[in-house]
């Protein structure tokens, strides 16, 4: 039984991509971190298209190598080969964007981890596992490598898996220009033509630009450098050709390169060729291991390029498998893809991390409230925030679909302590009770504060607002969010909407789906919704409606608890649970309140606080999970 469709091999490593547009990479302020080298990206990409995708290689053992490791599981890669070293450092590449035909980069790979990777490092019963294994050119560029890949190739064709080279040609990579070469793609070397040629014959597909096919053949005639490979492969040779497409040949290479076979392509602006060839290849492999003819299979490859060649970053801009068939069904719109709007929802929509149907979350973002409690001071309420994740921890237990909300103000402490520990993590902006809506200053009035948010906080907005709301009113709230919108997606940050329509004026069956058809009228699309607790099953089918004809990938939504007594947020989880967009609750004074009034007034200790908030999150979970399996739903 074959469990993976792809297996591949070599270089891995950290993409520091510089975040401003125009200039030298010597003048970057700022830079985004991804994931990067070839095998690692086509890994990530062939992922997204719903392969089932591995990667063996060697990364460091650090805050690098960690983060390689943890994104490419995030992505759905199997990293079993992925392998610590515990002596060399984990590759880094910085990178720019100057202009449409200028991209710098450095790669910083002096000894490291990746250029370790040994034959050792190769099991065959993981090799056995894949139905393809896929190399690139630059792990044949050193003896070690080398015979790692040699190793893992043989037993791939022993196994009956089909073998990919992507030809991945970097001169300096193979020691023939300087450090600051990394753009260069081509330089004539007799001895890396003849090291290629020494292994085409393993492959059944090879993949190149024509540049690379030029160093694989030894000339720079590309109909003749094809046939040299021809000669000594009978590989299915695919070369790239850059706005011509490309072009398959399975047989003789004809005369003209445009006798081969093609794909259509799309006709975009060109903002970043770096990672490009990457996406093209995790397209191709999708067609060639679906078993597509090959001009299907180019029309993924081609439509997959497009997509990574108008966005910022490699594996960031590579398309999911519903991204890539919506592209291809509706049709291209706008040249500059990452313009369009429509194709960026689906996008981001359908390539977030973790899997979240289920959020028992423990809010304690409580900051007005906790305030006005007998004996409250700013250090007293952080310290007992820290009471309140660690009775949200003693809970969890490590377990999948718990979360906390907290605030970076009174509870930064504890927002800190909570990183890395598997809690969704939701972190609230507004000024507490404020309406119009107003935000914490810290989020600044250009909210720039969101930049310095790690990536797994969650931007929770609280809006009290209502369909009726007077047309100032409404304007200026619906302004604040839609800032914030574009904000949080310029930081990649996911977001939270908090609406409260029973706070401003009396509300019907349909007053929150009509705040909630408005503000995807508007250009809002929230991440999550959190709405009150619905005392209606009406109420909740037009929500639920609301949401999922305006955005049917939405992550979901989460009933707020409005410190209802425990007995009425079971009768309101039972409505709730009957529909599948309801993720889960997110529930504080219910919990928190009676201990954060007892704690604070001295009354108990802090063993006492932890054990009754974690006995009321406790029975809200159970109570939750029981609503759930009666609906029909899994926990």
């Amino acid at each position: 039984m074959k469990t993976l469709d792809v297996i591949t091999i070599g270089r891995s490593s950290v993409d520091l991509y510089g975040a401003q547009v125009g200039g030298r990479l010597e003048d970057m302020g700022s830079f985004q971190k991804y994931i990067g080298g070839s095998p690692c990206n086509m890994a990530a990409g062939t992922a997204r298209l719903g392969l089932k995708s591995a990667l063996i290689t060697r990364v460091g053992d650090e805050h690098m190598g960690r983060f390689i490791r943890e994104e490419l599981a995030r992505e759905g890669v199997d990293v079993r080969g992925v392998k610590t070293d515990p002596q060399r450092l984990t590759a880094l590449v910085l990178l720019g964007i100057r202009d449409d035909s200028q991209f710098p980069l450095i790669f910083y790979r002096e000894n490291c981890a990746d250029m370790a990777l040994c034959e050792d490092d190769i099991d065959p019963s993981f090799i056995a596992e894949a139905r393809a294994v896929v190399a690139t050119g630059t792990h044949l560029s050193h003896s070690r490598t080398e015979a790692a890949v040699l190793k893992a190739l043989h037993l791939a064709r022993e196994s009956g898996a089909q073998t990919a080279l992507d030809i991945d040609y970097r001169p300096n990579l193979w020691g023939l220009s300087g450090h600051g070469d990394g753009e260069n793609r081509f330089i004539a070397s007799a001895a890396v033509t003849a090291k290629l040629q020494s292994t085409l014959h393993l492959f059944d597909l090879i993949v190149g630009t024509e540049e690379e096919f030029h160093i694989a053949g030894g000339s720079t005639d590309t109909v003749a450098a094809l046939r040299a490979v021809r000669a000594v492969s009978g590989a299915v040779l695919v070369c790239k050709r850059g706005a011509a497409g490309a072009v398959a040949f399975t047989g003789a290479i004809p005369d003209k390169l445009e006798d081969g076979e093609t794909g259509p392509g799309f006709p975009i602006e060109v903002f970043n060729v770096l990672g490009a060839g990457d996406g093209f290849m995790s397209g191709l492999l999708k067609g060639w291991l679906d078993g597509e003819s090959w001009p299907v299979a180019l029309k993924y490859a081609n439509a997959c390029g497009a997509f990574a060649v108008s966005r910022h970053g490699c594996t960031p801009a590579y398309p999911s498998l519903e991204e890539m068939n919506y592209f291809l069904s509706r049709g291209m719109r706008e040249k500059a893809l990452r313009k369009d709007a429509a194709l960026e929802q689906v996008h981001w929509a359908t390539n977030r991390h973790g899997d979240w149907s289920t959020m028992r979350v423990f809010a304690f973002d409580h900051r007005m409230q906790m305030e006005a409690m007998d004996g409250a001071t700013p250090e007293k309420i952080g310290a007992f925030k820290l009471l309140c994740l660690e009775a949200a921890k003693s809970v969890q237990a490590g377990r999948p679909g718990y979360g906390i909300l907290c605030d970076g103000r009174l509870g930064r402490q504890a927002l800190y302590a909570a990183a890395g520990s598997g809690l969704w993590i939701g972190r609230p902006v507004e000024w507490p009770g404020s309406r119009p809506l107003e935000l914490e200053p810290e989020i600044g009035p250009d909210y720039g504060g969101l930049s310095e948010w790690p990536l797994e906080q969650v931007v929770k907005v609280l809006c009290f607002c209502h369909p009726d709301d007077p047309p100032e009113t409404r304007a200026e709230q619906e302004a604040t969010v839609t800032r914030l919108f574009h904000a949080c997606r310029r930081n990649r940050l996911e977001m939270l909407l908090e609406i409260i329509p029973s706070k401003v004026g009396p509300v019907e069956e349909d007053t929150s789906a009509r705040l909630i058809r408005r503000f995807y009228e508007i250009g809002i699309y929230p991440d999550w919704w959190k709405l009150e607790p619905f005392t209606s099953a009406v109420a909740w089918e037009k929500a639920c409606a609301a949401i999922t004809e305006n955005d049917p990938h939405v992550r979901g939504i989460v009933v707020l608890g409005l410190d209802a007594p425990a007995d009425q947020l079971a009768e309101s989880f039972a409505l709730a649970a009957r529909h599948d967009l309801v993720r889960g609750f997110a529930v504080g004074r219910t919990i928190f309140a009676d201990a954060a009034r007892r704690w604070l007034r001295g009354e108990i200790g802090d063993a006492e606080a932890i054990a009754a908030m974690v006995a009321r999150y406790q029975g809200l979970c159970q109570v939750w999970d029981s609503a759930r399996a009666q609906n029909g739903a899994g926990a």
